[in-house]
């Protein structure tokens, strides 16, 4: 049997990319989800896709909002909905270079990427802890474990996300919930495309990177293995953004000097 039968599993970002992909194969898997992103028309159309409609339900959120996120969690939890896995998979990238970015777009992406993941896990925890029970699993990034150009905005608010779930791990190590941090390299989706430009408006270019990375399928299929398997943190993808992160702990000096010398768009 899945790990995720019959569990009810809190997916942000589920509108489009990774998220959609997701939300398709905890279907198969027989979750019932909570489909959240700021498009409520886009989800709606999502719900009648999957296999057992029924079964799921549509929440809308701004991430971007994040002191705004207690009060749709609370409401989500008064009609006496428990929430075993929460995924903390919205998120916005970034491509321009930190001397033509504007400090709104960093804050921008700190809001949505970092603290939009802070305000659903803290709105969570509680009845979480209640129960003795539960798994927070957040998607960082290859960019939130390695920097590189283009990425300063991303990159910092994913490494936040990471810090965040490492000490969140430390806390929770023994009241029953699990704590996953998923990492995924490049990506087969439109995140380059709609990722923040210097001034914060859709850069419009899907990266060659992007274009080769793995299919957004394949990256839901491993996050889930990975969140059932009860791993800590898992790196995600091929190539470079595989194995990336493994070579800078043991070379970081070598993976410095190759990432200076590329943008990787």
């Amino acid at each position: 049997m899945s790990y995720f039968k019959n569990k009810v599993v809190w997916l942000t970002g589920a509108s489009s990319g990774i998220g959609e992909a997701l939300a398709y194969e905890l279907d198969r898997q027989g979750a019932r989800i909570i489909l959240s992103s700021r498009r409520a028309d886009v989800l709606a159309g999502l719900k009648q896709k999957l296999t057992a409609p029924d079964r799921h339900r549509v929440v809308p959120l701004d991430l971007e909002k994040p002191f705004e996120l207690a009060s749709v969690v609370n409401d989500v939890l008064t009609d006496g909905t428990q929430v075993d896995v929460l995924i903390n998979n919205g998120g916005v990238a970034q491509r321009s270079l930190a001397a033509d970015t504007i400090l709104e777009v960093d804050h921008r992406l700190m809001l949505i990427n970092y603290l939009g993941t802070v305000a659903m896990t803290k709105a969570l925890l509680p009845s979480m802890i209640q129960r003795g029970q539960g798994c927070v699993a957040s998607v960082s990034s290859v960019a939130g474990r390695i920097g590189s150009q283009l990425r300063t905005g991303y990159s910092g608010s994913k490494f936040a996300v990471v810090g965040f779930m490492e000490c969140l791990r430390a806390e929770l190590w023994s009241k029953g919930i699990q704590v996953t941090v998923l990492c995924p390299g490049y990506v087969n989706t439109r995140v380059s495309i709609n990722a923040f430009n210097g001034q914060g408006e859709p850069d419009g270019v899907m990266d060659k990177t992007n274009a080769n990375g793995i299919s957004a399928q394949s990256c839901a299929e491993q996050m889930l293995q990975a969140i059932a398997k009860g791993k800590p943190e898992v790196a995600i993808g091929k190539g470079v953004s595989r194995w990336g992160w493994p070579l800078f702990r043991v070379w970081p000096g070598l993976v410095r000097r190759v990432i200076r010398k590329d943008a990787y768009r």
